[in-house]
């Protein structure tokens, strides 16, 4: 028979988006160190599909230390230069080395306010926003609190981070629900 859940219309047909969708994607996440793999996927991820970066997930996982903020923030040329030629990920050489001053400036966050979970969840007073999506094609790319963010995170150094990447981390991390209201999804998180 087969799986008869109705999902969101952007991960069908792909067995790893399914997964991907049924179990992280819109779960609120307050762990810093899960904040921070979302985050460097997500700036990987800018002029891509996200598809791809799950497709390499597991290589970026690798290749950076289990995206451990401590040990990114640490990198110097010789470990740049090795990320620059690791087949297995995306080798941008901006994205590579605003992983690193992301992950400098992560640290520096969590010194100022406790956590960077603290600090980003702070945007929502600590909650997810509901949002009534009927189709996904009609959720919007950024939003004028991502466009916030946005500037906020470059104030304190973070690169790659537009509103839509913004939005884009706020829609993976569960700051905000936009599985389509269909989706066997949306109702579980209205919990959280």
């Amino acid at each position: 028979m087969g799986d008869q859940k109705h999902r969101c219309g952007w991960c069908k047909g792909d067995k790893l988006y399914e997964d991907y969708h049924d179990k992280e994607w819109g779960v609120p996440v307050f762990d810093d160190d899960k904040l921070f793999e979302f985050l460097i996927l997500e700036t990987f991820q800018a002029g891509l599909s996200w598809i791809t970066i799950l497709r390499k997930r597991a290589n970026f996982q690798k290749a950076l230390d289990d995206f451990a903020y401590q040990i990114i923030a640490g990198y110097g040329e010789s470990k740049i230069q090795s990320l620059l030629m690791d087949e297995g990920i995306i080798r941008n050489k901006l994205k590579v080395r605003a992983t690193v001053s992301n992950a400098q400036a992560f640290i520096n966050v969590r010194e100022n306010y406790g956590s960077f979970s603290n600090y980003i969840w702070s945007f929502t007073d600590g909650k997810t926003i509901q949002n009534n999506i009927s189709d996904y094609r009609k959720a919007p790319a950024k939003t004028p609190l991502s466009e916030i963010i946005s500037k906020d995170l470059k104030k304190k150094g973070f690169k790659f981070v537009g509103p839509t990447v913004v939005y884009a981390h706020m829609q993976a991390t569960g700051m905000v629900n936009d599985h389509e209201m269909s989706c066997f999804r949306y109702n579980e998180l209205l919990e959280f």
